[in-house]
């Protein structure tokens, strides 16, 4: 089984030079579209969860008080030249999703692009983010899922074998990683490739 922290750490250590060749201009819709589905309020403070180069950053608002995390130190110090590049005072940690340094009810948002398909234990990172969120807070997904509706066939999780270990898990759904650990869905829209990845907001229960 590949997909583990260590390897993780390791390969978007390896990634984090060419990570915005391949997904800033690719991605840059999707988020958009992800973050405008947040209500935003002056002094929010929101952590983004998996943050990697900091491609989300453009696209937050400058009056809210921004954490970003992300497993890779090859990451972080590319979120955090990014950040001064735009001006932007941002806090950025090297930190696993899944055990997170932060108090419970600490944020206002929880921003999880790109990583709920890439962690091991996308439950647990569920968990983690609903508990430094604020009972009112939100939580912001994107990121591509399997159908809710039935699980993955024989012939996609075979493939998902590859895929997890070079890339990404493509036999997750959204909607029961997100119940299933306390949350509300209150917007679900399809941004890319079809509705292969979607941009999801939800609130605690």
């Amino acid at each position: 089984m590949f997909n583990t922290t260590a390897w993780n750490r390791l390969r978007y250590s390896l990634y984090a030079p060419l990570y915005d060749a391949v997904a800033e201009r690719a991605f840059r819709r999707p988020r958009r579209i992800a973050l405008d589905q947040v209500t935003w309020h002056t002094g929010m403070r929101v952590l983004l969860v998996g943050a990697g180069t900091g491609l989300d950053l453009p696209w937050l608002p400058r009056d809210v008080e921004i954490h970003a995390t992300d497993l890779s130190r090859a990451m972080v110090r590319r979120a955090e030249r990014r950040a001064e590049a735009l001006g932007m005072d941002v806090q950025v940690a090297e930190m696993d999703a899944e055990a997170l340094a932060y108090p419970d009810d600490h944020f206002d948002v929880v921003v999880m692009h790109l990583i709920l398909a890439v962690m091991p234990d996308p439950a647990r990172g569920i968990a983690e983010a609903r508990r430094v969120l604020s009972d009112d807070g939100q939580l912001c997904v994107m990121d591509k899922f399997q159908a809710d509706d039935h699980p993955a066939g024989i012939i996609r999780r075979t493939l998902n074998g590859l895929t997890s270990a070079i890339a990404t898990d493509i036999t997750r759904q959204a909607r029961p990683l997100l119940e299933g650990g306390g949350f509300t869905i209150e917007q679900d829209t399809p941004v890319m490739m079809g509705a292969l990845f979607r941009a999801l907001m939800a609130r605690p229960n």
